[in-house]
């Protein structure tokens, strides 16, 4: 087992095992995490083996992470609840807000609790984009098209979270649903200046800063008021996010093998731009040759490892299997 501070690298892995390639390759001293994919997950006893595994590589153990959203976005399925898409939660609260807010919270605390189960640090939610018709990306992985029904929901889905031990990241800051282009094959453009998205997408990180463990940003370009995506902007992550909206916890770039971030150079470099801007963890996802390149090539990279250790699961009691089934027979509802 390797002694090695967390790198600033989150990467994948390729199947339902570690081939020895892998098991080499996660002890770089430049990668600090692991993002697991459906193809990394056949059962839960094969996913969990898989996270013990990556976990005794290195003291401190790598995070491992999925985006395990609920609708669209679920990466672990079977024997896994299937969570409902969040804009169900937001559609119920204009009929009933108590009981969406109840809702949203047991969601959290489900999803969390089933990773949690299998040696998951955390996931990559909630979403904090906002609803909008033009968005098809997001669409309904947004609770709502209001900043302050977001806010509600998001911060009872947080809630649920932290209660069994799991950390929360808020995504994609400071918006992505209101574009039409999805950054996975373009770069979307979103021509609002900052006082429109102060009163809009911004409103949910000003409401959590202080609870959101984790912020993801988004490769969404605003040039009415900067010409730097979100992920490379020193202006967008220091000054906005960290400055005036205060938030404290660890930032997370958005995939940077996405075609959105394409036009910032080569992998090696738009990961350094992204961690000079100051993103804390840079994703390279779904590239193996590069991620393993970057590990190789990347210098000077410096973490904050006390802020990267708060994504780590908490030792929380996790739910009995009668809460379990309570809460699965609850989510039924909207499912």
């Amino acid at each position: 087992m390797s002694n090695l501070p967390l790198g600033a690298l989150m990467v994948d892995v390729q199947g339902l095992a570690l081939s020895d390639h892998e098991r080499r390759f996660l002890c770089s001293p430049n990668v600090g995490a692991v993002i697991l994919f459906t193809r990394n997950f056949e059962s839960k006893p094969q996913v969990r083996e898989l996270i013990r595994e990556i976990k005794s590589l290195r003291t401190p153990s790598l995070l491992v992470a999925v985006d395990q959203e609920g609708g669209r976005v679920q990466r672990f399925k079977k024997g896994f609840f299937p969570l409902p898409p969040i804009r169900q939660f937001g559609i119920r609260y204009d009929a009933e807000p108590q009981e969406a807010r109840s809702l949203t919270r047991i969601a959290g605390r489900l999803m969390a609790a089933e990773l949690a189960d299998v040696g998951v640090d955390f996931s990559f939610a909630p979403v904090l984009d906002q609803a909008n018709n033009t968005s098809t990306v997001i669409g309904d992985r947004s609770f709502h098209e209001s900043a302050s029904v977001i806010a509600e929901l998001a911060g009872e889905f947080v809630n649920g979270m932290n209660s069994v031990g799991m950390s929360a990241t808020g995504k994609h800051f400071p918006g992505h649903g209101g574009v039409e282009g999805d950054s996975h094959l373009m770069k979307p453009i979103d021509n609002r200046s900052l006082i429109e998205l102060r009163n809009s997408d911004l409103a949910p990180y000003q409401f959590l800063a202080s609870r959101l463990g984790g912020v993801m940003t988004a490769h969404v370009l605003f040039p009415k008021i900067t010409d730097e995506l979100p992920t490379f902007s020193s202006y967008w992550i220091n000054q906005v996010l960290r400055q005036q909206i205060g938030f404290k916890g660890v930032v997370f770039s958005d995939d940077l093998s996405m075609k959105s971030a394409h036009d910032a150079g080569t992998p090696l470099q738009r990961t350094a731009l992204a961690l000079q801007a100051g993103c804390d963890m840079a994703l390279i996802c779904n590239d193996a040759t590069n991620a393993e390149f970057v590990a190789q090539e990347l210098t000077g990279a410096q973490t904050a490892q006390y802020r990267l250790e708060t994504m780590r699961i908490k030792p929380e009691p996790l739910p009995a299997d009668d809460e379990i089934a309570h809460m699965e027979t609850q989510l039924q509802r909207i499912s």
